[in-house]
């Protein structure tokens, strides 16, 4: 039994097909042609000489009063004549002072004179002179910790 078909039997049609089958008709009975949808304008890229109009936003390096190197920054927000970066306060001038920590380590110094003075003047008096090289000890000790960069710079008072 041998069985013979003809025709397509496809259910699926194209989207054309389709297309035209849900288009309304119109008064004369016909189908409408399909209408072009607008694209709406998109982003263009303009360079700066093009558009004619000056940049807003923008960092720039130049020069201050002094001659240094500055980083400026056009506001959009501020008017143009003033083009100073809105923190004005990052050019503020530190020092520091180390004078505290200097006084400190002169006056162990001279308490370092003193005690080996006495010791020498006190020649005889062992437990005197022993009483004497203790505190030597102890300010000689206090004046290798405190007379060095590391303690100068952790000491130095800024402003």
């Amino acid at each position: 039994m041998a069985m013979e078909i003809n025709g397509s039997y496809s259910t699926q049609t194209g989207y054309l097909d389709r297309l035209r089958e849900e288009q309304p008709l119109d008064k004369t009975g016909k189908t409408q042609e399909p209408r072009e949808e607008k694209i709406p304008a998109q982003d263009e890229y303009i360079s700066r000489e093009q558009s004619g109009a000056k940049p807003t936003g923008l960092y720039w390096i130049g020069e201050d009063e002094n001659g240094r190197r500055k980083i400026f920054y056009d506001d959009p927000k501020k008017p143009a004549d003033a083009k100073e970066m809105p923190d004005e306060k990052a050019e503020e001038k530190c020092t520091g002072d180390t004078g505290k920590v200097d006084r400190e380590i002169e006056q162990l110094k001279e308490k370092k004179k003193q005690l080996e003075q006495q010791i020498q003047s006190a020649g005889g008096d062992s437990k005197k002179v022993q009483e004497l090289e203790r505190k030597l000890a102890q300010v000689e000790n206090e004046l290798s910790q405190k007379d060095n960069d590391t303690y100068r710079r952790n000491n130095t008072i800024f402003s």
